[in-house]
């Protein structure tokens, strides 16, 4: 899978110190790579937002989509879910 340049996104930001300088949701501690690996174990958008309370679920949104704009092919369960 292709590796994403993640500065172009401005939902997210990576902070040295700050969750090991890991790419996250901007102004939270929720690794971006945690949304995809509950969305590929089959969570949808509400269990994520249930399960990590105070995401602002139009942010978790943009990353998602910028995820699946920048790859060549989305995954099936992000096609599913964008409705690719």
């Amino acid at each position: 899978m292709a590796t994403l340049d993640w500065s172009q996104s401005p939902a997210v930001e990576s902070v040295p110190g700050k969750v090991s300088g890991a790419w996250v949701l901007q102004g939270t501690r929720m690794p971006v790579s945690a949304i995809f690996e509950n969305l590929e174990a089959g969570a949808n958008l509400g269990d994520i937002m249930e399960w990590y309370g105070g995401l602002d679920l139009e942010q978790v949104r943009a990353v998602i989509e910028f995820a699946a704009r920048s790859l060549d092919k989305a995954p099936a369960f992000l096609r599913r879910l964008l409705k690719l």
